[in-house]
């Protein structure tokens, strides 16, 4: 078999087409649903970024065990596992994250691998004199902070200098000399529409506003402050970016029609988690609670063998961690016993139950749950760094490594059922000068109150619903989740969830 796994960042799911977007042209996204299966009832696992990659390649949760990170010595890794077995893996992808401390370990895994430099703050082209002013009337104050960013965007001056085409192009190389070749999976990986939101203007002109002020592409993850005009033009440019997404997509499509890729080879479409772009008063993700926008993502699969169920539909819920056992099955490769996600490759075939529920979440933050019909947000009583440790034997997060102080302390934990009997350390997990745990990059989370939503009945999230039934049922349903995957038993105490009972 051949696969191509492509995955955008931070591709909301509602801005589609073929999930019922209106505002936005995304004709080939729609164009490659009615040719494929749609996943209605997809959600994410571990959340941001890196700590979403790591379910992506594990096939496991891992945000109850550490925060963002690298893949662990002790992790299984679908394109590693590929490779072992005679498949060959190859990436083309612009993800800066895999050029730093927390995520150095990802690309490794794949026989091959291609990094398009240039990408958001990627840290490429060296200019040490900056003088402030230079910028200053260039950017919106609020983004003026992003100085590799500013640097990197004045050598992209052209459109086959963007990084989104200049990925797709070189994916386009593979397929010329590989596409003829038995058994392999290209992984397709573009960081947009991730932020910034910088596309080349035919597509931004397609989008108008009345903001006539600097380049203001780079919403801060915070509450929104800004201005109605100022607010339109960002997702005007959200919008462009994802039209160009589109237009690069429908590429590949017609690459496939070229060289008639439709027979033997399978497409597996989605995104590492969705974001906000307004909605709820909040930009992005990370520090507000995991809103639908954020953790109902698409997925849209293709596989030669179900070519007679075109443009159907289905509604099982899947989630992040299915995509691993899913590309191994793909390829007839055993799952690992440590995997916890399901193949859906038997849903290509007919809709049927894989799972009742599936958990999602930020860690130290709180634990999320849905049936399909409800959400339920479970915050700790206290969001302090006590009794919150990180579980790892690579002490590296986003962008460093962990801090001495953070490392004098550690203890050797005991192995958990996933790490194949190697003990792992315990560390002190990160917190502010109030003592709150924070997020990857250094940020607290808000509105911290639980609550249960019928999703349904409120898809926007409007209006908390008060149902102690349904509560008891979903913690009963989150406690088998965190067994299932062994989550620390001060996690339990944190969420204040007994380990045994109600």
């Amino acid at each position: 078999m051949k696969t191509v796994f492509v995955l955008f960042d931070s591709l909301n799911r509602l801005a589609l087409e073929c999930y019922g977007g209106t505002h936005i042209k995304t004709p080939n996204f729609k164009r490659f649903a009615e040719k494929s299966i749609t996943f209605d009832n997809h959600y994410v696992g571990s959340l941001p970024c890196m700590p979403a990659r790591r379910d992506l390649h594990t096939g496991r949760l891992n945000f109850l065990h550490r925060s963002w990170g690298p893949l662990e010595p002790f992790d299984n890794s679908f394109p590693e596992i590929l490779r072992d077995r005679g498949t060959y893996s190859h990436i083309v992808t612009d993800h800066h994250h895999y050029f730093v401390d927390g995520g150095a370990t990802y690309h490794q895994r794949y026989s091959s691998w291609d990094l398009i430099r240039g990408q958001a703050i990627d840290r490429w082209k060296p200019k040490i004199n900056l003088p402030p002013e230079e910028f200053k009337d260039l950017y919106h104050p609020m983004q003026q902070h992003r100085r590799a960013y500013m640097v990197n965007r004045q050598h992209i001056i052209k459109e086959k200098d963007f990084p989104c085409p200049q990925i797709f192009n070189n994916s386009f190389e593979f397929l010329n000399t590989n596409k003829s070749e038995a058994d392999w999976l290209l992984q397709i990986e573009c960081f947009d529409p991730h932020e910034p939101f910088f596309a080349p203007e035919r597509f931004r002109a397609q989008y108008t506003t009345d903001y006539e002020g600097p380049i203001l592409d780079w919403p801060i993850y915070d509450r929104v402050k800004e201005s109605p005009t100022e607010i339109a033009e960002l997702r005007a440019n959200y919008a462009a970016l994802l039209s160009m997404c589109d237009e690069y997509f429908g590429r590949l499509l017609d690459y496939f029609d070229e060289h008639n890729l439709w027979d033997d080879t399978s497409i597996v479409l989605t995104t590492d988690h969705g974001f906000l772009l307004g909605e709820h008063d909040w930009w992005a993700k990370n520090r507000m609670p995991v809103y639908q926008e954020i953790a109902h993502i698409p997925l849209i699969i293709y596989h030669p063998d179900f070519s007679d169920k075109a443009g159907e539909r289905r509604e099982t819920l899947t989630q992040t961690i299915d995509i691993m056992p899913t590309l191994l099955d793909i390829h007839g490769v055993d799952i690992p016993s440590e995997v916890t996600g399901k193949s859906l490759l038997p849903i290509l075939s007919k809709d049927s139950l894989i799972r009742k529920t599936a958990m999602f979440g930020f860690f130290g933050a709180s634990c999320n749950i849905t049936d399909g019909q409800h959400v339920y947000f479970r915050y700790p009583e206290s969001l302090t760094a006590e009794n919150l440790y990180e579980y790892t034997l690579m002490p590296t997060r986003m962008t460093s490594r962990f801090a001495i102080d953070e490392l004098v302390d550690a203890t050797l934990n005991p192995p958990f059922s996933f790490s194949k009997g190697v003990p792992l350390l315990k560390l002190n997990t990160k917190s502010n000068e109030d003592g709150l745990a924070v997020e990857c990059q250094g940020m607290s989370f808000k509105d911290c109150v639980s609550a249960l939503y019928d999703i349904e009945r409120d898809p926007r999230q409007e209006f908390p619903l008060k149902n102690t039934e349904i509560e008891k049922k979903l913690i009963r349903e989150m406690r088998l989740h965190m067994k299932e995957t062994d989550a620390p038993r001060e996690m339990f105490d944190r969420l204040g969830i007994s380990l045994n009972s109600d």
